[in-house]
């Protein structure tokens, strides 16, 4: 019960502080009064449940939380923030990663997503001869939700 108790507190602790960011719009705070700060309130909410109070399953959600509210916080205020689907991924990987240390599962997971990021985020950068990689990415961004479709499906009805 005090662990539910202390998520809900932190929750509504950073919805309060959203709130007032919002009603008095002090200058340089009020950058942080759009919808990405939700998702870092909510992502420290889980994190604090998943390491404070020993919840370690909400460890996940709070990674991946927290890391689309500080890309999108990043895309709306910065320049040189990277806009690449890699970014997803990269998130992802870290959330497998940050879980595995207290689960010892979905550390291979993590190692594979943060591989894929690693090369999707540099082909933007690549040499002119490393173009096949490019073209390979390329291919895959138009056909991902249908190799997403059939990987669903092949654990779904795999024996």
């Amino acid at each position: 019960m005090k662990q539910q108790k202390s998520f809900l507190g932190i929750i509504l602790i950073g919805i309060g502080i959203y709130f007032l960011l919002q009603q008095y719009s002090i200058p340089f705070l009020s950058r942080f009064d759009t919808w990405p700060t939700i998702l870092i309130i909510l992502g420290i909410a889980f994190l604090f449940n998943g390491y404070g109070n020993k919840q370690h399953e909400s460890i996940f959600p709070g990674v991946i939380l927290l890391g689309l509210g500080i890309h999108f916080h990043a895309l709306e205020h910065s320049a040189q923030w990277i806009d690449h689907w890699g970014m997803y991924t990269l998130i992802i990987g870290f959330a497998f990663l940050l879980k595995s240390q207290k689960t010892n599962q979905g550390m291979m997971v993590g190692i594979i997503f943060l591989i894929i990021s690693f090369l999707a985020i540099t082909t933007i950068a690549m040499p002119s001869w490393f173009y096949w990689f490019d073209y390979a990415f390329y291919h895959l961004e138009r056909f991902w939700p249908a190799i997403l479709i059939l990987i669903g499906g092949f654990l779904i009805f795999k024996k």
